[in-house]
């Protein structure tokens, strides 16, 4: 998929504030810094459409990109960042759940989890929170530059064996650094998008 005009639309944290055009949506969920952003601006071969930080925390709203009126690249607010508030860790977690619940334009979750690390507390969470959706998903192995690529297939067995041992999630690696997971991805991503 070659996208020409990727934009930036909205920062929501209510219903009322979520697109209206009725286009699918691709939802990334995953840990504050597990580069949900920079997987963005990797598919869309832009270097800073979507903000990236080394601070983990910083998205806090629900974020919309526009990919070329064909569909949303959706970024959740990751979840496992100790310096945000009680307080504010429950409002947000709140609207991701009002959002990944009851948003009708969602096609397709796409969790992202680090290579490097077996999944956390939080990560297991997060999975049995997207299976209750009952929404299709895939697992990106993110992060796979970090590791030597001869590594990357066990390691990404290793992840499957801990988080779906019954083998039924796809589950691919992803580097947004190398690049070359990205045809994969955009294949299972155009399935859930045709019109």
């Amino acid at each position: 998929m070659i996208v020409k005009n990727p934009n930036f639309e909205i920062s929501a944290v209510s219903p009322k504030q979520y697109p209206k055009n009725n286009l699918p949506e691709i939802v990334l969920v995953g840990k504050s810094n597990v580069g949900k952003s920079s997987f963005i601006n990797t598919m869309i071969n832009r270097k800073r459409l979507a903000r990236t930080s080394s601070e983990p925390g910083k998205t806090r709203q629900i974020n919309f990109y526009n990919i070329d009126n064909q569909f949303y690249f959706v970024d959740l607010p990751g979840y496992g960042y100790s310096k945000m508030s009680k307080v504010e860790q429950e409002k947000v977690g709140a609207f991701i759940e009002e959002y990944l619940f009851n948003r009708e334009q969602i096609a397709l979750i796409i969790f992202l989890i680090d290579i490097r690390h077996s999944p956390s507390a939080n990560d297991k969470l997060m999975y049995n929170y997207v299976i209750s959706s009952k929404l299709p998903f895939i697992i990106l192995a993110n992060k796979a530059d970090k590791i030597a690529i001869t590594k990357v297939e066990n390691s990404v067995k290793d992840l499957q064996k801990e988080i779906n041992p019954i083998g039924d999630a796809i589950i691919l690696p992803f580097s947004s650094e190398r690049k070359i997971y990205k045809d994969d991805v955009f294949n299972i991503i155009e399935k859930y998008i045709t019109i």
